[in-house]
This record gives C-alpha cells, structure tokens and sequence, in this order.
C-alpha cells in the first residue's frame, strides 16, 4: 500500500454496469383536461358526495327507529315471560293444593 495515499493502481474503478441518474422528468404526468371538464367533475363529485350524505341520514334514521323497535320487543318479552312465570307459579301452586303430580313435558295443558 502506498503511505501517502492510494497508487492509481489501486483506485477502484467505476462499475461497467453503471446507469444514469433517475430521469425524473420522463414519467411527469401533465393533466391534459380542461378546466371546464375539471369543473363539471368537480360539481358531480359535489352532487354525489351530498347525495351519499343523505342517504347515510336516512339510513341513521332507520337504524334509530329499528333500535327502538328491538328495544320495545325485548320489553315485551321481558313482560310475557315475567307473566308467564307467574301463571307457573300460580298453576305449581294451584296443582300443589289439589296434589296433582307435576309433569312439565306431557304435552298437555
């Protein structure tokens, strides 16, 4: 090795392979529309985006009413079967008082 430096001998030379800087103005994209094409996409954009907004309200305002619904089913049950435990209740007693034998499943009333 040469102590005050490389020897041109031992200068790495350039790769045989080597390419070009990146030409970054050959896939630049030009928008060749007119304002007036631009303007009119613009405006149905507008018109499609309000749309879709009203619909989405509409559509929240049916999910609110199918929510009540539910909830006002889920009440109801809740209401029949507390009624229905207490026909139960009423009828073990009833069958109780006169000794009849208690079976659930025998398809009768």
């Amino acid at each position: 090795m040469y102590p005050y430096g490389y020897y041109q001998g031992y200068l790495p030379q350039p790769a045989a392979h080597f390419t070009p800087e990146y030409d970054y103005q050959q896939y630049e994209q030009y928008d060749d529309r007119q304002p007036q094409q631009l303007e009119r996409r613009v405006t149905a954009l507008e018109r499609q985006n309000q749309e879709q907004s009203r619909e989405i309200t509409r559509l929240n305002r049916q999910l609110v009413n199918l929510t009540d619904q539910v909830k006002m089913l889920n009440q109801t049950v809740d209401r029949h079967t507390r009624r229905l435990n207490r026909l139960n209740q009423r009828l073990r007693a009833v069958e109780n008082r006169l000794n009849i034998p208690f079976t659930p499943f025998d398809g009768e009333f």
